[in-house]
C-alpha cells in the first residue's frame, strides 16, 4: 500500500457503532448486515459483528422450518465490514461514498449460520490505498470458520 496515498488520522476510532456505520456506508434495513465493527486498524483490518436473529426477513424463505443465514449475505456482511475499514482509512465519513463489488474468489462455506449465532467478520486489506481495494475475509462463529473468501471492491466518492 502506498503510504503517501493514505490520509493522516489523528484520533482514529478502533470501534464503529451503528451510527458511525450508517455515516460511512449507504446500506439500511433490511440490507444493513453489520451491527458494529471492532478491532479497527486503519488500512489493515477489522472485525464486523452481526447478531443473527430469527426475526430477520430472509428466514421466511431460507428455509422455512430450518432457518439458515444465506451464504451470499455472509459475503455481503464481510464486504460491508470492509467498507467501514476503507471509509475510516480514507476519511469517507459523511462523504456519501458508494461501494461496488468487483469480484469474489475462493469462496468456501464451512458451517451453517443460524439464528442465535454471533457472526464475526474478520477482514484484512490485501491491497488498497486508492479507489480499488482487495480483501481477505473470514466469517467465524464461536471460533469456528463458517465462510472464507477474497474479494475486490471499488469505492466511488462524489466530487464536492
Amino acid at each position: 500500500m502506498d503510504a503517501a496515498a493514505q490520509p493522516a488520522a489523528t484520533t482514529a476510532p478502533t470501534t464503529a457503532d451503528l451510527d458511525l456505520i450508517q455515516r460511512i456506508i449507504p446500506h439500511r434495513y433490511p440490507f444493513l448486515l453489520i451491527d458494529k465493527v471492532r478491532d479497527i486498524v486503519l488500512n489493515e483490518g477489522c472485525v464486523g459483528i452481526k447478531c443473527i436473529t430469527l426475526n430477520e426477513p430472509q428466514f421466511q424463505g431460507h428455509f422455512p422450518g430450518m432457518p439458515i443465514f444465506p451464504g451470499v449475505m455472509i459475503i455481503e456482511a464481510m464486504a460491508q465490514t470492509s467498507g467501514i475499514l476503507v471509509g475510516l482509512s480514507m476519511d469517507l465519513v459523511d462523504k456519501n461514498a458508494k461501494v461496488f463489488f468487483m469480484g469474489v474468489d475462493g469462496v468456501k462455506f464451512r458451517r451453517k449460520v443460524v439464528p442465535g449465532d454471533v457472526l464475526e467478520l474478520h477482514v484484512k486489506a490485501l491491497r488498497g490505498g486508492g479507489r480499488v481495494w482487495k480483501f481477505e475475509g473470514r466469517a467465524m462463529v464461536e471460533g469456528e470458520l463458517a465462510c472464507e473468501a477474497t474479494f475486490m471492491a471499488m469505492f466511488d466518492v462524489p466530487k464536492a
